[in-house]
């Protein structure tokens, strides 16, 4: 990778993460439901899942998380503190080998590290902690709930 596209991916990232801390374009969490488009590294690296309805999160307004990620399903609870924050508390999820190609042992390993979102042109975006990445989300297609 070059010098140019390292530093405009960063760009990319740093962008991303103002976004990211806007509570202007942070509505509530609650009720609402999504699947995975990709995640972008702090490193760069970009992580695209073969089926993005494989990959998905849905924040009830009681502060349960549930979530389907690749074979594997499993709940836990969230809160939000403020405007813009989000944490996933302690969750319980089964362990199934999903096979070649799974973003399972990612994400799973990920998930306590979200701290803060933003909801950018219908698109959720979770930020990690000390720059380790953002997951990108769309809303799941009402045919899909």
């Amino acid at each position: 990778m070059s010098r140019l596209s390292r530093e405009l991916n960063l760009a990319a990232l740093l962008l991303l993460a103002a976004c990211a801390s806007a509570p202007q374009s942070a509505p509530p969490l609650g009720g609402t439901s999504w699947q995975l488009v990709k995640f972008q590294g702090g490193d760069g690296t970009t992580l695209v899942p073969d089926d993005k309805s494989k990959y998905t999160l849905a924040f009830g307004g009681n502060g349960i998380l549930r979530a389907r990620i690749d074979c594997n399903r499993g709940s836990g609870s969230w809160s939000s503190s403020a405007p813009g924050q989000v944490r996933a508390g302690v969750f319980a999820i089964t362990r199934a080998s999903c096979g070649p190609g799974s973003l399972y042992d990612h994400i799973v390993k990920q998930l306590g590290h979200v701290r803060s979102y933003t909801v950018k042109d219908g698109h959720l975006y979770l930020s990690m902690m000390a720059d380790g990445g953002i997951y990108e989300f769309e809303p799941i297609p009402a045919a899909q709930r």
